[in-house]
């Protein structure tokens, strides 16, 4: 069984920065594909980023440019770094494990969720 804690989240002003974390355990970490998503009330959860197990990343139009995804084997940990954060990126922010090879955008091709971290951004 894997499980996955996410945090960083919190309140912060347009144009501000958060990193997110997720800490994993259960699994060799090493060997998985991991992903960020997120979910606003009323919508569908959204592919952000990924990064697989080779360290190939991969971002969301709507990020790309701002986003930064990376790993910590050692820590069993994945980061997501968010800059120049706009109103539009309030959700909650979850990770996930990357279990199929298929579409890295769809989250049915994640497991293992975690509970997620609410990111609030303020006009």
């Amino acid at each position: 069984q894997v499980r996955l804690i996410e945090s960083g989240g919190g309140l912060v002003q347009a144009g501000g920065s958060l990193r997110l974390s997720c800490a994993a355990s259960g699994r060799t970490f090493s060997n998985y594909g991991m992903g960020w998503f997120r979910q606003s009330p009323g919508k569908e959860r959204d592919f952000v980023a990924v990064i697989t197990r080779d360290n190939m990343t991969y971002y969301a139009d709507s990020v790309k440019g701002r986003v930064t995804i990376s790993r910590d084997n050692a820590k069993n940990t994945v980061y997501l770094q968010m800059d120049s954060l706009k109103p539009e990126d309030t959700a909650v922010y979850y990770c996930a494990v990357r279990l199929c090879t298929g579409s890295i955008y769809a989250a049915m091709d994640y497991g293992y969720w975690g509970r997620g971290t609410q990111v609030t951004v303020s006009s």
